[in-house]
């Protein structure tokens, strides 16, 4: 039987989950050191043994980005400066979103 515990956990989850997860991956991008070889990759193609990704080096290029490096992030992949621009704009619709319900 649900506790109401575990229903605010649903409600909470249900509510900010979207927002949670850019905020920490943008965090984890930017704390990350694009310069190392080694790193945890999450990359499907890559684990299926697939050597070419359209999506390869979007990581390294957000986190290039963070660093202050334009040319190295352009370098890692094109997307990256768009990617980030659009991550940060839909952080910031979405803090608006429930700033906004918070109100009512």
């Amino acid at each position: 039987m649900p506790t109401s515990r575990t229903n605010w956990i649903k409600a909470f989850f249900s509510k900010y989950f979207e927002l949670i997860f850019w905020i920490a991956a943008i965090v984890a991008l930017a704390v990350t050191d694009p310069a190392t070889d080694g790193h945890f990759n999450l990359c499907p193609l890559k684990m299926a043994g697939i050597t070419w990704c359209p999506g390869c080096g979007l990581g390294h290029s957000i986190a290039w980005l963070f660093k202050g490096d334009i040319s190295r992030s352009f370098h890692a992949h094109w997307f990256g400066i768009p990617a980030s621009l659009i991550i940060c704009w839909r952080i910031i619709s979405l803090l608006k979103k429930k700033s906004a319900y918070s109100k009512l």
